[in-house]
């Protein structure tokens, strides 16, 4: 019999208490998040490993007690790497992982959900992608919420960049474009907001590029904001802190119908996605990389 990815996968971090339920409601496990990782590593790790990230921590699962994590603490797994800022070299130290050892290690840590820049810290100052984050308000359809990401893919081919969809495994989509690593952080973000600014100022009974609260029933914020320097999104593959346990799935563009939500893809049915036969929607995402033009 074949192996799957999971029996391929060998890691040397110890579990503790590996039955520990993180999703009561969904009966998920420390052990089962550690073998959907094993299933999804080979996709999820460009897009994790070598970057700085922050995390979410749910050391008692998804009902206790959470807190947002971007520095090292005390006691830390040995494979998670405790990385400088070169902006802040006295400062407080930033996070890394290199392999599967560093994602078992950020699971053993009750991280349930991973944040990573946009950029590797082999060329920190220049972010190898674009990330828009569609977050629909109150009263939004999920049709309308695929129509503004095929904008999005329409405005970043009027920049000559390529464009890729996910689930952000809440209500939303992401819709991401690889950069080659030149411009610097001002100008991709300037790039984000001007898309932004843009669907706003065309259609403004729909787009907000401002996240007012007050304003956001029956609007779709477009949130650029994921791309200044020090700024995160779910990574591709994460799993949400939230009930149901959603990830941020991967999808391909004709996969964006009514029949796919925002948090279709769970810890539960990914194993068939992530098989060995299955199509990878984002192969080819840094293979389709462009420079940002000026």
């Amino acid at each position: 019999m074949a192996k799957t990815p999971t029996q391929e996968l060998k890691t040397s971090v110890q579990l503790t208490h590996p039955d520990r339920i993180y999703w009561p409601d969904d009966g998920i496990s420390k052990q089962d998040l550690v073998d959907y990782y094993a299933l999804a590593w080979q996709r999820m790790a460009p897009f994790v490993v070598d970057r700085p990230l922050a995390l979410l921590r749910c050391p008692d699962g998804i009902e206790g007690p959470r807190f947002f994590q971007k520095h090292t603490w005390k006691g830390i797994n040995p494979h998670i790497d405790e990385i400088v800022d070169p902006e802040e070299e006295g400062g407080e130290k930033l996070l890394r992982i290199k392999d599967f050892d560093g994602l078992v290690a950020l699971v053993q840590s009750a991280s349930l959900e991973i944040h990573p820049w946009g950029t590797t810290t082999g060329h920190w100052e220049k972010p190898d992608m674009i990330i828009m984050d569609l977050d629909p308000g109150e009263d939004v359809t999920w049709k309308a919420v695929i129509a503004a990401a095929k904008e999005i893919k329409e405005r970043f081919q009027a920049l000559g960049l390529a464009s890729f969809v996910k689930t952000s495994g809440g209500k939303g989509l992401h819709v991401v474009a690889p950069l080659k690593p030149k411009a610097t952080w001002p100008d991709v973000k300037a790039a984000a907001e001007a898309i932004a600014d843009g669907m706003s100022a065309d259609t403004p009974e729909k787009y907000l590029s401002v996240a007012a609260k007050a304003k956001r029933a029956g609007h779709i914020f477009i949130d650029y904001l994921r791309n200044g320097r020090g700024n995160t999104a779910v990574a591709p593959y994460s799993t949400r802190a939230r009930p149901g346990a959603a990830v941020s799935m991967p999808l391909a563009w004709d996969e964006l119908t009514d029949r796919t939500g925002p948090s279709s893809f769970t810890v539960k049915n990914a194993a068939s996605r992530l098989g060995e036969r299955s199509a990878d929607p984002w192969a080819e995402f840094f293979r389709a990389a462009k420079p940002l033009k000026s």
